[in-house]
């Protein structure tokens, strides 16, 4: 469960970031996807805006809005059903930070199995790094500690960006459990802890547990790796790409409250605890934290501003997974990230905006 107290503070992600969070876009009246099986059961099934209450022509101008600002593919789905998509969507991205729902999905599975104890302390389960090594007060953060990025583990960590690493706390700064901090070395440890607690792959696990029973079309493990960085931490990344359908099947299933047509994938309970707010991240926006999810509860302003609570991960801050369960709304939205990119700015927010007042029935 999250702490009783929660912890206020700037987030080390700005609010452009957030902003981006919701950028989406729109390719208007496709009433099926050309490139799917009809004879697939997992196929999505794509409809008109108006089918399931929006308005082609006012997304009319939030498809031109997004092609203008570069994004490179883009999906909208209403309980389950494409309503909206453009450009590459079936091009595998990089995904970035969103790695990090992914993984949370998979503990929620086998949390449930009694694979892994959230409640087992780093000590416990003998996670250590290379010198200097974890003290004896950092080895009593548990499992959950790291999935709320609540550690206090301030050791460096793989793939950590230049403003994650310099917003990093000192070493033993703050016990376990006290303190939030968008810590890469949390969810780096919670990688090796999978691994480790359940004897499978990240990557072929995924594959197995959700990619398959949801009929992902374009995800291959062959396409996702691991980046070592043995100089920095003995706990590498784990970097999924993935296509923008793919990943829409993904927020689906969360939606659907971890339900994909008649079978239980993710358990209801873990999406509900995982979604849950335990840290404030940015007291401004009522942006929180619950488990490697973003959330944006009931009563904060940014709830308030959308009209529904929700929660969402963005990777880089271009692209972004968000799903607005009183809406049965689902947004996918990918960037070309592979090589030289140049950052669209302060759009995100303007976008979305635009999407989810072209909403013109309940």
């Amino acid at each position: 469960m999250c702490p009783r107290k929660i912890q206020i503070r700037t987030s080390p992600v700005s609010m452009v970031v957030l902003l981006a969070a919701l950028s989406f876009g729109a390719f208007l009246h496709c009433s099926k996807d050309p490139t799917s099986s009809e004879t697939d059961e997992n196929r999505l099934e794509y409809v008109s805006p108006e089918d399931v209450g929006y308005s082609s022509a006012e997304l009319e101008e939030a498809r031109h809005f997004a092609e203008q600002s570069g994004y490179a593919a883009v999906m909208a789905l209403c309980d389950g059903k494409v309503f909206f998509h453009w450009g590459e969507i079936t091009r595998n991205y990089w995904c970035h930070s969103i790695r990090k729902p992914f993984l949370s999905a998979l503990y929620g599975i086998h949390v449930e199995q009694g694979h892994i104890d959230p409640e087992a302390t780093l000590e416990q389960l003998n996670i250590d790094d290379i010198p200097p090594t974890l003290t004896d007060e950092e080895k009593q953060a548990t499992v959950r500690d790291l999935l709320q990025s609540r550690s206090g583990v301030y050791h460096e960590a793989a793939a950590e960006t230049p403003s994650m690493a310099e917003a990093r706390p000192e070493r033993g700064s703050h016990p376990p459990g006290t303190f939030y901090y968008y810590n890469n070395w949390d969810f780096n440890a919670l990688g090796t802890i999978f691994q480790q607690q359940t004897g499978t792959d990240i990557f072929e696990e995924f594959k197995e547990k959700i990619a398959d029973p949801v009929g992902m079309e374009d995800f291959s493990v062959e396409n996702c790796t691991y980046q070592h960085e043995p100089e920095k931490s003995m706990h590498p990344a784990y970097l999924f790409r993935m296509s923008a359908r793919d990943m829409a099947r993904f927020g689906v299933l969360y939606q659907k409250s971890g339900m994909w047509k008649d079978s239980r994938i993710i358990p209801n309970e873990w999406i509900t605890e995982s979604t849950t707010a335990c840290s404030i991240v940015d007291s401004a926006s009522g942006i929180a934290y619950g488990y490697m999810w973003n959330v944006f509860p009931e009563g904060s302003p940014f709830a308030d501003m959308i009209g529904h609570p929700g929660y969402y991960h963005t990777g880089i801050g271009v692209h972004a997974l968000v799903i607005i369960p009183g809406l049965n709304l689902v947004i996918v939205e990918r960037y070309d990230t592979d090589g030289d990119w140049t950052d669209p700015g302060e759009v995100g927010m303007e976008l979305g905006m635009m999407i989810i007042n072209a909403r013109i029935s309940d």
